[in-house]
């Protein structure tokens, strides 16, 4: 059975064009990516910023501490947010936030004048903006692709975001050497653009809302009552969840290596450039896979290669070694972001698209953040090739789970509403 529906509204099942004629997707797309590229650039300004002008290692860590914030503390709330609120107004909303934001940044810099309180509070807006716009482009995706598109659509914004990883630090790093408000200039002129793409698109972005609206934390909890309802993404979620933490300590494990053996920064970029390509490449397959293969094997072949490619990792310590196994790593995790996405977003209740993007999401910083701590912890404890080889057992562990789980076996979902409401 396929894993897209018929029930899309009449708007949505209009006479069907390629994607790259589709006006109102390439608006948003395009748009999209420009916020996300903004934003990469000016999270890797910050901590330059305070190291380079305030001399401060600790602000640094703050500023740091503020833009990841939203991933905790408003992850949640934005998810119904986007449900209750009007999605076109609340993405432009979230562009002018991020533009406010970063103006005032601009600002600050180019007075002369280098505040942390005023920084911090920017990063927070901005990372807050960002999140409350992934989310809304995410649950309006389904209103301007029909369904039989949604597979290739979801591949090239999951590649859109890989590019953005990719070139994000170059840019922001290599505009912060032509002046210390230039990437934050570069990001505001991002959102501008973002808002200029918004304004021209011409379709909804959701369907008609019949329910009114109740307290958030209500919503909130409707949402997250429903992800647990879904027997199969309990299992699968919970697996990536686990999944995630380690990638988080592999990504520590690789950059110690690197310095210990003599390596540069350079080195280091140079691991990530060719895993970001090995994840683009797995996104754009994503899309041709998503009706021909079982959810079941995706997910479990994701954690099988992943623990195939992460046992090398503790017998090497050659950067380029180490980025032909990130590519092989990438490739994998993107492809599954794609399948799963759209299984997803197919069967999620058009009126709960945000709030349960949202539960996921909170879902996969929670554990990125806890691994980074439980990777220092190892690291420090007993060295890069025994917490390389650690890490790869448990991902073996987590691959036999995925095997033998019956509820990874059986990847029904029960959507109990058509998609979109």
């Amino acid at each position: 059975m396929s894993l897209l529906d018929e029930s899309a509204p009449e708007g949505v099942r209009a006479e069907t064009v390629p994607l790259r004629r589709n006006r109102d997707f390439l608006l948003l797309w395009t748009g999209a990516g420009l916020s996300m590229l903004g934003l990469r650039a000016s999270v890797v300004a910050y901590p330059l910023l305070m190291l380079w002008y305030g001399n401060s290692p600790i602000g640094a860590g703050l500023v740091g501490f503020a833009v990841l914030l939203p991933q905790l503390v408003v992850q949640l709330p934005a998810g119904a947010l986007v449900d209750r609120w009007d999605r076109r107004r609340l993405l432009i909303g979230s562009d002018l936030a991020g533009l406010l934001a970063m103006v005032v940044v601009v600002a600050m810099l180019i007075s002369g004048s280098l505040w942390l309180p005023v920084l911090m509070v920017a990063a927070f807006v901005d990372g807050s903006a960002a999140l409350c716009y992934r989310l809304g482009e995410r649950a309006a995706i389904g209103h301007i692709v029909p369904s039989d598109q949604l597979p290739q659509a979801m591949g090239q914004n999951e590649a859109r975001g890989q590019a953005a990883g990719l070139l994000g630090q170059p840019t922001g790093s290599g505009l912060f050497t032509l002046g210390s408000w230039v990437p934050f200039g570069f990001t505001a002129l991002a959102h501008l653009l973002a808002l200029i793409t918004l304004l021209f698109i011409r379709k909804d972005l959701q369907g008609p809302r019949t329910a009114s609206p109740r307290n958030i934390r209500a919503e909130v909890i409707e949402g997250m009552r429903w992800v647990w309802r879904q027997r199969f993404l309990r299992a699968a979620f919970g697996l990536i969840a686990a999944s995630n933490l380690l990638f988080q300590v592999l990504v520590l494990t690789l950059s110690l290596t690197v310095k210990e053996h003599g390596g540069s920064a350079l080195s280091v970029g140079l691991i990530g450039l060719v895993g970001g390509l090995g994840g683009i490449a797995g996104a754009l397959a994503g899309a041709r896979v998503v009706d021909r293969v079982r959810l079941f094997t995706v997910i479990a072949g994701a954690l099988i290669v992943w623990t195939a490619l992460m046992t090398p990792v503790a017998f090497t310590h050659e950067p380029l070694a180490f980025g032909l196994l990130m590519a092989g790593m990438g490739f994998a995790g993107a492809l599954m972001n794609v399948v799963i996405g759209v299984r997803q977003l197919a069967a999620t209740p058009g009126r709960l698209q945000g709030r349960v993007s949202s539960v996921f999401a909170l879902v996969s910083s929670g554990t990125a953040s806890a691994g980074a701590f439980v990777g220092g912890l190892l690291l420090s404890s007993f060295g890069t090739r025994t917490t390389a080889l650690t890490i790869a057992a448990a991902m073996g562990l987590l691959a036999l789970i995925a095997v033998l789980s019956p509820a990874l076996h059986d990847d029904t979902l029960d959507p109990s509403e058509p998609l979109p409401d």
